[in-house]
């Protein structure tokens, strides 16, 4: 066997034993996450930033929210596009 052979023989045994002792540390109970308040600049105006990963957190949520309502806008669309289709497609065959 050779040096690099024992190497990967060494590390395949070793991720193997941490397979193994992964299931008994999982059936731990896992305690709730909780997260620091953000630290603010001095002088800067109240609301000008958030003040918690929480808040930033709401803040992409409702992001997110928006961003969905937009990708749902052409199936919205559907019906109003669906009876000038046929000019469209024909408008695009005359270039």
């Amino acid at each position: 066997m050779t040096k690099t052979q024992r190497i990967l023989a060494a590390i395949a045994l070793a991720g193997a034993a941490a397979g193994l002792a992964a299931p008994a540390a999982s059936a731990a109970p896992i305690s709730p996450l909780t997260l620091p308040d953000l630290p603010s600049a001095p002088g800067t105006p109240a609301g000008a930033q958030p003040a918690s990963v929480q808040e930033i957190g709401g803040q992409v949520g409702a992001g997110l929210d928006q961003l969905n309502q937009l990708m749902e806008l052409p199936n919205q669309l559907a019906p109003v596009i669906a009876p000038v289709q046929p000019l469209t497609d024909l408008a695009g065959g005359l270039q």
